[in-house]
């Protein structure tokens, strides 16, 4: 097609969808493949992508932005006969650090996992940023490399290929300067797109809800889980969502090594608050992906299993050597990197934990150095937040709330935005259940 034909398409899509009519597949896979081979400048695309973010998609329309963001790039097609891969994806949140606990627990039980994850920006951290704490690890591997290693291992953990969903790639920087990143069908057609190009037979969505979540409205979410089963399952993966709350940070540790170093402790099986039970209930649910006919017990026996002989333990550090890391930094956790310095904060009143807002959280740890202000700065992978107390514990005045770990950073908004971030009040708070939903 010609740039004056691209560019019609583009302007008829952009007249149709604002006056509420719902577009043809082809037309959305035309405006999406135009923009991936240059004939459509970025602000067309831009245009494109408000209207849509304005007026919506539906199921039909939103399944063809799907399809037109994998095509044109490789399919890793991982699993293979008499072989089932899982993959699992988080929308994020404040401690999140999950992938690191249910990919090697899975895979311990029996199930090959693979995941392609991402950076953090914001006051969510990313996979690829906590486990760039950890010195050798490679995390930009081919797609043989990727076959290989769970061939050998059972499970792979790295970044997004730049061959994979070629049409998602080349509007997602534009989704992030033009405030559509909030989008549900954008955010749904952009997961799952990835999703498909691996070629893993199941997928388990972990959808976070409440104030630290991507989108913290429930409704909302419960919107987006809802859409992206059924996008997975129209492309013929099986798929379950699960609605899991961010309404305060996950485990104590906010913060790149320091995650880490809690996820190991999950792993040798020891009993960190949200994340162990979360990921033994998320590992249940991705056996019974791969066996259907998995009871809750079953499946509950096995899990329980991997932690407790060290299995999974030992194929976190099996799995992180294969790709070239350093495993004696992950066998003495106190040779991660490390902040030198400790700000802390401590209650001005007794009662109870309330509340410990996320978002403010996250926002104290990236003011220190763990997450980025800007795309692409540094990390300070041993500078974040620990908290010394959660959501219904007791406090007295004077006992810490938390401690700010830092290098260089002035830690002075740190700590008043973790101060902030804790609400005391008289009475103990009402229980709030870590699993809201299973889709």
């Amino acid at each position: 097609m010609t740039w004056a034909g691209a560019s019609a398409r583009v302007l008829d899509s952009i007249t149709r969808k604002r006056a509420g009519q719902a577009l043809d597949p082809g037309q959305i896979e035309g405006v999406v493949a135009d923009h991936v081979a240059g004939r459509i400048p970025d602000y067309q695309m831009a245009a494109w992508l408000a209207t849509v973010a304005c007026r919506d998609l539906d199921l039909e329309e939103t399944v063809a932005l799907t399809r037109a963001f994998v095509a044109g790039g490789k399919r890793l097609g991982l699993g293979g006969p008499g072989r089932t891969v899982l993959d699992k994806h988080s929308t994020g949140g404040v401690g999140d650090k999950v992938t690191l606990v249910v990919v090697p627990l899975v895979a311990a039980c029996g199930v090959a996992v693979a995941k392609m994850s991402g950076r953090g920006l914001g006051h969510a951290g990313g996979t690829l940023d906590k486990l760039e704490s950890v010195d050798g690890l490679r995390l930009d591997l081919g797609a043989a490399e990727v076959r290989s290693l769970l061939d050998e291992v059972g499970m792979v953990i790295t970044g997004q290929s730049e061959e994979l969903a070629p049409g998602d790639r080349a509007v997602y920087g534009l989704r992030d300067a033009t405030a559509t990143v909030g989008s549900i069908p954008l955010i749904a057609a952009s997961i799952i797109s990835k999703k498909v190009a691996v070629g893993a037979h199941g997928l388990l969505l972990d959808v976070k809800t409440g104030t630290g979540a991507l989108l913290p409205d429930h409704a909302s979410s419960v919107r987006l889980a809802a859409l992206m089963a059924e996008l997975a399952r129209a492309f013929g993966l099986r798929c379950r969502a699960v609605l899991t709350d961010m309404s305060q940070p996950l485990g104590h540790a906010v913060g790149n090594a320091l995650e880490v170093r809690e996820a190991l402790a999950a792993l040798r099986g020891e009993q960190v608050p949200g994340l162990s039970e979360l990921s033994r209930a998320l590992a249940r649910l991705m056996l019974q992906n791969a066996e259907p006919e998995l009871t809750d017990d079953a499946a509950d026996r096995r899990v329980a299993h991997a932690l407790d002989s060290g299995a999974a333990h030992e194929l976190f550090l099996r799995w992180a050597g294969a790709q070239g890391a350093d495993v004696r930094v992950l066998r003495e956790p106190g040779l991660l990197p490390t902040a030198p310095r400790r700000a802390v904060v401590s209650a001005d009143r007794s009662g109870w934990v309330a509340a410990v807002e996320p978002v403010v959280i996250g926002t104290a740890a990236l003011r220190v150095g763990a997450g980025r202000l800007v795309r692409g700065a540094a990390l300070d992978h041993a500078a974040g937040v620990v908290l010394r107390r959660r959501v219904g514990d007791p406090v007295r005045a004077g006992d810490p709330l938390a401690e700010i770990h830092y290098t260089d950073a002035d830690p002075a908004v740190a700590v008043a935005l973790t101060g902030s971030a804790f609400t005391i009040a008289a009475e103990p708070p009402a229980p709030r259940p870590l699993i809201h939903d299973v889709l």
